[in-house]
């Protein structure tokens, strides 16, 4: 996962939400340190969607696969 899929899963998901959930939650999964926090220190982004998805209750069936730009139409 790239940081811009990151970036888009997370306001697809959370919409109006998602910035101050990555500035201002917790997360356990990555040292409880913020997703912005994370993000700095180089945590991969896969690995802070999860945490974020765990801490927020996320189902499963919508952890994978979000993120990813529509493909272009030919």
């Amino acid at each position: 996962m790239r940081r811009s899929e990151f970036t888009r899963a997370v306001a697809d998901e959370f919409g109006a939400r998602a910035a101050m959930l990555v500035a201002d939650l917790a997360l356990p999964g990555v040292g409880h340190r913020t997703a912005a926090e994370a993000l700095a220190d180089g945590v991969e982004p896969r690995e802070i969607w999860f945490a974020l998805c765990d801490e927020t209750d996320v189902p499963a069936s919508r952890r994978h696969g979000v993120g990813l730009m529509e493909p272009r139409r030919r």
